[in-house]
């Protein structure tokens, strides 16, 4: 469940537009050999700092967006993406606002999380969660429950279904399982799942509105068992696509993906940021740098935060630490507005979304997917 950037904690200022011996000026379309012009800069020595030689860093900056590549190597595996240029989909009719029916009961003996029942919104914990062996295996034991949750919602995900019908059939095999839904109470949230169609870009309330043919739906689930919060979500079709809308999904989850391959012990988090945003503006779709991924555990939302787009926010990463990496991909670049619920967020223009994310956890060599089955 992403956490707003600046709901409960201080905004992150925009990153300066980099600079170095060599920039490479893009067009905002998937660059080509023949359309890239290079800018150099008359070649200096390696600066020093204290003695200590500092390379020349190549960087790149892409019209539209700013991102950083190290070397040829990744600029070249990003164009790739260019004879996959994605083709403007055909605008449905915008979301409108459904019935919203009350909220479903857990039963007495599920334990909750401590938030529940004070309906106000929650300070972010300002510590990340690092686990010993026990606390590994509870938060294994959530995030694979939370998986086999989301699994089953997709197959729910047909025309004329409503979202508020996905929201209860998910509800009731959660708590079957001895666990809680964690959105459900989350500083008022009246649901148990975020169900989030076509522009809604995140923390979509399930309510009475009907899926069609061609939509899109991220389903967004988190559960508390045994004191140990998973979370995991992705983006449905609902019947049939085109190729448009299968080339957003694919680059959705490679965006995903790509940030997920350099977590491991000791890797700054920024370089997340940096993998995300690097393919999703090389695909030619903009990431909302509104909502972050945070550090999960025994607490819902923690230090760190993950962003998704270009940054230089510091820290590193802890072996043993778990967070969520969840960005969320625009097709076209759009501002996004919060309905009146306080919840829904949409994109201004009806530009539509995808998000998908997964919890992981911090290992010497790599990071250990908790939501894959």
């Amino acid at each position: 469940m992403a956490m707003s950037h600046g709901a409960s904690y201080s905004g992150v200022p925009a990153p300066p537009r980099p600079s170095g011996p060599h920039a490479l000026l893009l067009s905002a379309a998937p660059p080509s050999a023949s359309k890239c012009t290079i800018k150099r800069r008359n070649p200096r020595t390696a600066s020093s700092v204290l003695g200590k030689a500092i390379p020349r860093k190549r960087c790149f900056v892409v019209a539209g967006g700013l991102t950083w590549v190290d070397g040829v190597e990744e600029l070249m595996e990003l164009r790739q993406s260019e004879e996959q240029a994605p083709v403007k989909v055909k605008k449905r009719p915008p979301l409108r606002r459904g019935k919203v029916y009350p909220q479903l009961t857990v039963p007495e003996h599920i334990p909750r999380p401590s938030y529940v029942g004070a309906n106000i919104p929650q300070e972010l914990h300002p510590v990340c969660q690092i686990h010993n062996a026990e606390g590994i295996t509870g938060m294994r034991a959530a995030c694979k429950l939370a998986s086999r949750v989301l699994n089953f919602a997709g197959t729910l995900v047909k025309p004329s279904v409503t979202t508020n019908e996905i929201d209860r059939a998910v509800h009731h095999m959660i708590v079957e399982a001895g666990a809680y839904p964690s959105p459900l109470g989350y500083g008022g949230f009246p649901k148990s799942i975020c169900t989030s169609v076509n522009e809604c870009v995140c923390h979509g309330l399930p309510d009475s509105t009907q899926l069609q043919n061609g939509d899109i739906i991220n389903i967004d689930v988190n559960v508390f068992l045994n004191g140990y919060h998973g979370g995991t979500s992705r983006t449905f079709v609902c019947g049939e696509a085109d190729k448009s809308i299968k080339h957003f999904l694919k680059a959705a989850e490679e965006c995903l993906e790509k940030g997920i391959s350099v977590c491991r012990d000791g890797v700054n988090y920024r370089k997340i940021g940096k993998k995300i945003s690097n393919l999703a503006y090389f695909y030619g779709y903009h990431v909302v740098e509104s909502f972050v991924g945070h550090g999960i555990g025994t607490m819902l939302h923690s230090e760190p935060l993950i962003l998704h787009h270009a940054n230089d926010n510091p820290g590193r990463m802890v072996e043993g630490e778990t967070f969520t990496i969840e960005p969320i991909l625009i097709m076209e670049k759009a501002e996004c507005v919060t309905w009146e619920n306080g919840w829904t967020t949409v994109t201004e223009d009806g530009s539509w979304a995808a998000q998908f994310e997964h919890t992981v956890l911090v290992t010497r060599t790599g990071a250990e997917i908790l939501t894959k089955l």
